[in-house]
């Protein structure tokens, strides 16, 4: 009986993980060829442009660019900080000797024994860890150019506006990772309940996240084509 609760873990389990990972791919890809057809590219390109807006003209907007700056230091920050309440909650329970690490007993579809119980926990707490881990780079990064934006032309001439737009993009990268990392655990918090839940919401998630992630631009496909081919080094991923 126990063969057939774990055969259901292994065939629902491994094809939710695949389907997240396959549109990240996706994702990336298009980031890289093509990245006026995604949010991210878009997103990318104009900080580029805001940063060189802003350094421009620093005397009349430097209170613009560290109030922008902060807002995303506090998303981080928030992101970061769930990430670690949730890693320490899960290492709570696997720490702890009560009945909750088998919440419903045979009423779980799927494996519940004490291996799977545990592979369940370390697994989302490794997730929630590297998420905290990505979130809290990209506040160091970000960090760095909320100093360095207001900062004036140095002789030497390191401190330009691409250099800055750099550490702005390894910030939003690692953030963006960050929040992959963290959308990939949320179906697996539901493996705890059976691997049923884990396939379904994986599935519901992907054409959710691609209505989010991609640019239906329609009559303006071949515009941004061009000028995804002119501003495709300026993504960095």
């Amino acid at each position: 009986m126990e063969w057939r609760m774990f055969y259901l873990d292994l065939v629902m389990v491994p094809p939710a993980l695949l389907v997240t990972i396959v549109y990240n791919g996706l994702l990336w890809y298009k980031v890289r060829t093509k990245p006026l057809t995604t949010v991210i590219g878009v997103d990318s390109i104009c900080r580029r442009a805001w940063v060189s807006a802003m350094m421009k003209d620093n005397d009349k907007k430097n209170i613009l660019a560290v109030q922008t700056i902060r807002n995303a230091i506090m998303g981080s920050t928030l992101m970061a900080t769930t990430s670690i309440l949730l890693c320490t909650g899960l290492a709570a329970v696997l720490s702890s000797t009560y009945s909750i690490k088998k919440p419903l007993n045979d009423d779980v579809f799927g494996a519940h024994g004490e291996f799977m119980m545990a592979l369940k926990y370390v697994t989302l707490l490794l997730i929630f860890l590297f998420a905290f881990l990505c979130y809290s780079l990209s506040i160091r990064f970000v960090n760095q150019v909320n100093f360095l934006i207001n900062s004036t032309q140095d002789p030497l001439g390191i401190v330009t506006p691409e250099y800055i737009s750099e550490l702005l993009e390894k910030s939003f990268t690692l953030n963006t990772v960050g929040n992959r990392l963290f959308y990939s655990a949320l179906p697996l918090l539901l493996w705890i309940f059976g691997p049923v839940l884990v396939f379904l919401s994986s599935i519901t998630m992907v054409p959710i996240l691609y209505n989010l992630d991609f640019v239906f631009g329609g009559g303006k496909s071949e515009i941004k084509e061009k000028v995804g081919e002119k501003n495709k080094d300026f993504v960095s991923v």
